[in-house]
């Protein structure tokens, strides 16, 4: 058999976008020739995958997986909304989520077994078998030791309650009555899905992203006419009553309950707690939307044809 150098599987790679150890395989398969391999892999659809890994997956789905007082959620990325509703891609989402329950990390998802292979191997399975780049963004899970873990999905896949654009879970702390906790979960996790608060607490938002805000406000001070010619001490309070609204607005308990716009979902919290006849504490929540923060980008080829018909 011929030798598998490093300097063999690099050129190999460089030549298909595929990975270094299913390179080294090909050539093991092939006895080192490279033709053959470069035609191993694309029989395999392996370097059909790689070539498309480049480009935006911006569309998708979200799923999730209930067990108990644990839930995990997913998020699968396609190109297109048209792949997003294929049954195999949608079955994939699912399966995932499932295996999500019992991973320690998104890259322990990633390496699981799946299908008698890995996560990672069964992605670009879809790739190839479905011809659109495809990502396992990420994942997430949520557990208790008493209470409950709710869960709400937005534009949901028909026929499927654990498939849709936007997922959301909350997890609550209490020995209180379930159906009572089941039913606050739900209705905290759908105002989840529509205020979109950036922590549970103060205290969580990053430091950065405060710091950014308030020289966001500061900025806006001053050009705010009103504040012109203001003493300084009243600019400190124009920027202290603005972040006190940035954080009503952006942390989850400080929000107007979107079911009671009149109450915090803190105290939404409290007199639910009265109710049950138990402490209710939120322990966390999760909160994906397909697509977000993903950059959509300009197809490269279709950016060089447009460069190319410009005249001069």
């Amino acid at each position: 058999m011929a030798e598998i150098t490093a300097a063999l599987v690099k050129d190999l790679r460089e030549k298909t976008g595929v990975g270094m150890m299913d390179c080294k395989k090909a050539l093991a398969e092939n006895n080192g020739d490279l033709e053959a391999s470069i035609d191993w892999l694309r029989a395999k659809g392996l370097s059909k995958a790689a070539k498309k890994a480049d480009r935006a997956a911006a569309e998708g789905i979200v799923s999730i997986a209930l067990d108990g007082k644990q839930a995990a959620v997913v998020e699968l990325n396609s190109e297109t909304d048209f792949v997003a509703r294929n049954a195999d891609f949608q079955k994939a989402a699912s399966a995932f989520a499932k295996l999500a329950l019992t991973a320690n990390d998104h890259q322990a998802l990633l390496d699981a077994p799946h299908a008698g292979a890995k996560v990672s191997d069964a992605v670009t399975q879809l790739i190839a078998t479905i011809g659109e780049n495809i990502t396992l963004r990420r994942s997430a899970k949520l557990g208790v030791e008493n209470g409950v873990v709710a869960a709400y999905v937005h534009a949901k896949v028909d026929g499927a309650d654990n498939l849709g654009r936007i997922a959301v879970l909350v997890a609550l702390e209490s020995t209180g009555d379930k159906a009572a906790l089941e039913s606050l979960g739900k209705k905290i996790a759908m105002h989840i899905a529509s205020a979109n608060p950036l922590a549970l607490t103060e205290g969580e938002i990053p430091a950065d992203r405060v710091e950014r805000e308030k020289a966001v406000i500061g900025e806006q001070i001053k050009e705010d006419p009103k504040a012109v010619g203001k003493p300084q001490q009243v600019l400190d309070k124009m920027l202290e009553g603005r972040m006190r609204k940035f954080f009503e607005e952006s942390v989850l308990l400080k929000q107007a309950f979107v079911m009671n716009p009149d109450q915090t979902v803190e105290a939404a919290v409290a007199e639910a707690a009265k109710a049950t006849g138990a402490p209710i504490s939120v322990k966390g929540f999760v909160r994906f939307a397909v697509g977000e923060g993903v950059e959509k980008r300009v197809d490269d080829f279709a950016a060089e044809v447009a460069a190319m018909q410009k005249p001069g």
